[in-house]
């Protein structure tokens, strides 16, 4: 039956090309009737307010009012996007009455999710909401599977947002000169990035792409994970298909899905061939169980059919009649070569046409150069394999748009912005935001307490350690626990029907090391253990119970069924002992190099339709590889780089129904080296922080100033952090193109070595001192370097100078190796940024009192104690400080107002919340030094040498924090940091 206040409205609002306009006078101009039968919209208010989950019309609303919402180019209002006055703007031009606001702002909020952070050259606004809204079949049709999956309202407008986003900065595939963007989307582990690609792919073959690669992983398992979501998600059963009849099974041999358990149920349906529809087709140039091995029909494959043979294939009359190609690639040699072998016999003229997106998931998995720099031939770039073959896909298909896909984007932002022909996010980089729902680190650690002592509630909720006083190891602990919850789950299902899809799978992931021959061992000992757990005798429930009452109870999720006591949950616990032992284990190990050590029926989650498994595994069971239905990890596994580490987070994603349930058993004191130990959940915490501050830098500058970027990724690559010193951000080969930028450490000694060696670099360096000397008091005073009375003490002279006049002499110094020191010198021009800042600095100058001491004064100063140094390495000294000295600092530096009121008061009476320290070391080389008769030292014979400390307060984390900014080889000469920057 014809939904005819659906049909009116779609053709009213299809014709509001530019915005909201009176609906009233649009709907009398496009009724068939001469008189509409809704001039009042009585009956669109009352189809809204009684309208239930589904609902088209109301769907139909729910786009156009938030699609209005987001729009940052709204000519037809002067209100800012995602507000109340945005939205009264809209109404006020649609002509609706007060009751029908009411009501649609009931059925659909203004939508003031945070949006997606941008960074990126300017758009040509050739994709507009318009331009979307016209040509839409794909998105629509992906759009509302969403809405059957359950995706919420704003789940999927914020999806609409993002993916827009990414398309609008892709180059206009009509456009007469071939151009190709390249672009980085940054999301969260496990949060939805396919999500995501596939709502990108979506749009941008609506909007007149006709070729699309898909990257996808280095498995033919995760490449296959990545085909089956496009054919079900957005290619559909009619393009499989081809126009085989569904109901012949000879029709059917050789069409692939038939054996999958979601098929046709949950694949996509169009309706009927979207070409005949009035749409366009999609052609699959690889399928789920075979990857690119060649074009099927040869050169024909990619031969489009032109409605007019003597214009380009880009014109909008071919391109928009022409179908789809769509083929999804695993990243490895051997399959790209061939692909690049077929695309050389097509031949330029032809590809030269075809508009293309390239997408890269996990971009920074095998596709980034690390061939060390140093070792090129002059004039000549060395390339690895991946990252050289997607460079000659690029040159291939001049129209090419090429979007990388990772959470971790370090090694991405490390490659080198001046190769044309790397993958460096020359256009955009698009920080995804949190999807509402998503586990992350956040949740897992409580980063906003203040007593660093205390255990929070994110930890208390879902952290536990590896031992414990009581019992040892905790993995029999995690066991019990894996059981326990998939009993709740069982239980929450037969309580509340709608949480069964959500716990169809059930899984456990024990990570302890990379070697395969101890996962073997390990999936023994957890056999062992769990064999022995006696789950269905007296002594086994008793231990399920304990554990119940103790570690979950307290922390579930009221708004979730849960037994009021073990007794409820009890009759559950064996239906899950038997879901988890089907199949003869209750183990499965997931490692190997090679592609059987993956093809296990029990762990394929889109076949079987109960993955009930605790998984043993290591690198193959992190980047990449959804583990469905996790619930309980058991992780100690160690790594070196901050972006490994946090793919091997697989705990991290959506747990619909569970969230309450997630435990993470990880090591608080895992062995590195013969006497360290590291701390997993702190390093974890680390790369949060990271992340943060990375998330930051996007923010910073992606705010548009007169409508315009303030910057490009290429013009201020992203700072990278590091606040651990053993966890770098990425693998030693992914960072030769990466600078130290800032390191900032409150609290702690730094001595720069790099001092210059020419005589006008010395003298001027003297000279920009020289101000400082006259600041400090004739007498001196004692300082001991401990708290000991008669300890050892030495004699200075002291005075205070402001924060900003020290800036101003250390921008203005001159270093023989500037990088040594300007990582340090960018700490302190940023201090205060999230912290208190810095007010003022003790300036120390040591005076000697032995009598072989040698005095001299320097342009008309005090007569200064000289200290004899030595360099030890080219321009650069070994120590300068001396260790009491240094302890007088850091005592200073360290100490806070209640610290001075007892005990030795020599430093510590010197101190300030806000204060840091600066010992002033006048050095000479030569020995003995020359020293005129009146008493005078030439500048030029001089080293203003110094060591400081920075205090606590500048910075807020209060902790070390290391950062990296990508090296630009076409602008080797510009400056780390610009002289004299943010000081007035």
């Amino acid at each position: 039956m014809t939904d005819h206040l659906l049909q009116l409205h779609g053709d009213v609002l299809a014709a509001m090309r530019r915005g909201p306009r009176n609906f009233a006078k649009l709907a009398f101009v496009l009724a068939e009737d001469e008189e509409p039968a809704d001039t009042d919209q009585s009956d669109f208010r009352d189809r809204v307010t009684a309208a239930g989950a589904g609902d088209e019309l109301t769907a139909l609303w729910h786009r156009t009012l938030t699609g209005w919402d987001l729009a940052e180019q709204a000519d037809w209002s002067t209100a800012a996007p995602r507000t109340d006055e945005r939205r009264a703007d809209a109404y006020d031009r649609l002509g609706f009455d007060t009751t029908l606001r009411k009501v649609l702002d009931h059925a659909v909020p203004v939508f003031r999710e945070p949006g997606p952070t941008i960074i990126s050259t300017t758009p040509t606004w050739w994709y507009s909401r318009d331009t979307a809204a016209v040509r839409s079949f794909y998105w629509s049709a992906y759009e509302q599977l969403l809405r059957r999956k359950g995706w919420s309202d704003a789940a999927v407008a914020g999806l609409d947002e993002a993916s827009h986003a990414v398309v609008e900065r892709l180059a206009d595939p009509t456009r007469p000169d071939a151009y190709g963007a390249r672009g980085l989307v940054v999301g969260y582990v496990q949060s939805g990035k396919t999500a995501n690609f596939t709502g990108v792919t979506a749009k941008a073959i609506d909007a007149g792409y006709r070729l699309v690669i898909v990257l996808g992983g280095t498995l033919n398992l995760l490449r296959g994970q990545t085909q089956r979501r496009l054919d079900m998600e957005l290619i559909g059963q009619e393009n499989i298909l081809r126009g085989a009849d569904p109901a012949d099974p000879e029709a059917l041999i050789g069409v692939d899905y038939q054996d999958d358990e979601d098929w046709p149920e949950k694949f996509v349906s169009h309706q009927g061939r979207p070409s005949v529809l009035g749409a366009f087709d999609i052609e699959r140039l690889t399928t789920r169980d075979d990857d690119y091995k060649s074009l099927a029909t040869g050169i024909r494959a990619l031969e489009f059919d032109k409605q007019i043979r003597t214009q380009p294939l880009y014109a909008p009359d071919n391109l928009h009649r022409a179908a789809a190609r769509v083929m999804v690639v695993k990243k490895n040699k051997s399959v790209l070569s061939k692909l690049i072998k077929d695309l050389k016999k097509i031949g330029g003229p032809l590809l030269s046409e075809i508009p293309t997106l390239i997408i890269d998931d996990e971009s920074d998995q095998a596709s980034v150069n690390t061939t060390d720099p140093k070792k090129w031939e002059e004039g000549k770039v060395t390339r690895t394999a991946i990252n050289g073959q997607i460079s000659q896909l690029l040159g291939l298909l001049p129209r090419a748009q090429y979007v990388g896909y990772t959470a971790t984007p370090f090694a991405n932002v490390f490659v080198d912005p001046g190769d044309g022909d790397d993958i460096f996010p020359r256009d955009f980089l698009i920080s995804l935001p949190r999807p509402t729902g998503y586990m992350g680190v956040q949740d897992f650690h409580d980063l906003d307490r203040t007593d660093e002592s205390a255990v929070g509630n994110a930890e208390r909720a879902h952290v536990r350690g590896i031992y414990d006083d009581a019992h040892g190891d905790r993995l029999a602990e995690a066991l019990d626990a894996f059981i326990l919850t998939g009993a709740l789950k069982l239980y929450r299902a037969s309580h509340d029907p709608s949480l069964e899809s959500h716990f169809r799978h059930h899984t456990m992931l024990v990570h302890e090391s990379v070697r395969m021959a101890e996962h073997a061992a390990l999936a023994l000992r957890i056999s062992s253990i769990w064999h022995q757990a006696a789950y269905t005798g007296p002594e086994g429930h008793a231990r399920l119970e304990a554990l119940f009452t103790s570690d979950f109870q307290p922390f579930a999720d009221d708004g979730l069924p849960t037994p009021a006591s073990y007794g409820e949950l009890r009759p559950y616990v064996s239906r899950a002992r038997q879901l988890i032992n089907s199949g003869g284990t209750p183990v499965l190990v997931v490692n190997g190099d090679t592609e059987r050590d993956y093809d296990q029926p029990d762990l394929d989650f889109d076949r079987t339709p109960n993955v009930w498994k605790i998984l043993v595994g290591g690198t193959k069971l992190s980047r990449g590889f959804t583990v469905e239905g996790l619930t309980v990890t058991y992780y100690r596994r160690r790594t070196q780089q901050a972006d490994t580490l946090m793919q091997m987070g697989r705990w991290f994603g959506f747990r619909p129904g569970y969230r309450d349930l997630v435990r993470l058993y990880i090591g608080r004191a895992e062995p590195a080296g013969r006497t360290r130990t590291v701390d997993l959940y702190e390093a974890f915490e680390a790369i949060c922080r990271d992340e943060e501050t990375f998330r930051a830098q996007l923010t910073r500058y992606a705010t548009l100033v007169d409508g315009k970027p303030q910057v490009t990724p290429a013009q201020i690559p992203p700072l990278v952090s590091q606040h651990l010193s053993w966890l770098k951000p990425s693998a030693r080969n992914k960072m030769f193109n990466a600078e130290l930028v800032e390191i900032r450490s409150p609290g702690e000694w730094v001595e720069p070595t790099a001092y210059p060696t020419a005589p006008a670099d010395l003298r001027h360096n003297v000279e920009v001192w020289r101000p400082v000397l006259d600041l400090l008091g004739a007498d001196s005073v004692t300082l001991r370097r401990d708290a000991i009375a008669g300890g050892d003490g030495f004699e200075a002279q002291i005075g205070t100078l402001g924060h900003e006049e020290l800036l101003k002499v250390l921008c203005d110094l001159r270093w023989s190796v500037p990088s040594e020191f300007s990582p340090h010198l960018e700490s302190l021009l940023s201090a205060g940024e999230g912290g208190e800042g810095i007010d003022d600095w003790l300036v120390i100058l040591p005076r000697q009192t032995s009598s072989r001491r040698v005095e001299a004064s320097v342009l008309g100063s005090v007569p200064l104690s000289l200290a004899h140094r030595s360099r030890r390495r080219g321009d650069l000294f070994g120590a300068i400080g001396e260790p009491k000295h240094r302890e007088a600092a850091l005592r200073i530096a360290r100490a806070n107002r209640a610290e001075g009121l007892s005990g030795d008061k020599a430093p510590e009476s010197f101190a300030r919340e806000r204060r840091g320290v600066v010992v002033l070391y006048p050095v000479v080389e030569e020995k003995p030094p020359t020293v005129s008769p009146a008493g005078d030292i030439a500048p030029e014979h001089l080293v203003m040498a110094f060591g400081l400390v920075a205090p606590r307060s500048s910075t807020a984390t209060q902790k070390n924090l290391v950062r990296f900014r990508t090296v630009d080889s076409t602008r080797k000469d510009s400056a780390i940091i610009e002289r004299g920057a943010g000081v007035s």
